[in-house]
């Protein structure tokens, strides 16, 4: 975690306030034990997938919510992440995933 990713925690006081986080995405978080921006900075979006795949097996997240959560923690749209940079996410999504 770096000091942009602290500062936006530090100015948004709910989930739903981030970039790419609705209230759907704000319950699964929530219902995983993430329930404010500084615990989604802190974790970061892999552990973030992770937690919910874990809450919810039988519909775990996709490419498009782990980096949106990443996007998020960066204060951006997803769609405006390097696709290199998404990529990378997901393959360290499944590698951690696999090692579980």
């Amino acid at each position: 975690m770096n000091e942009m990713n602290l500062g936006i925690a530090d100015r948004i006081r709910a989930l739903t306030d981030m970039a790419n986080v609705g209230r759907e995405v704000a319950g699964l978080l929530s219902r995983a034990g993430i329930s404010t921006p500084e615990d989604l900075v802190r974790l970061g979006a892999v552990e973030a997938a992770l937690r919910i795949r874990r809450i919810r097996p039988e519909d775990p997240p996709c490419r498009s919510v782990v980096a949106g959560l990443h996007g998020a923690i960066r204060g951006v749209r997803w769609h405006t992440i390097p696709k290199a940079e998404r990529e990378a996410l997901w393959k360290e999504y499944e590698a951690r995933m696999r090692s579980q």
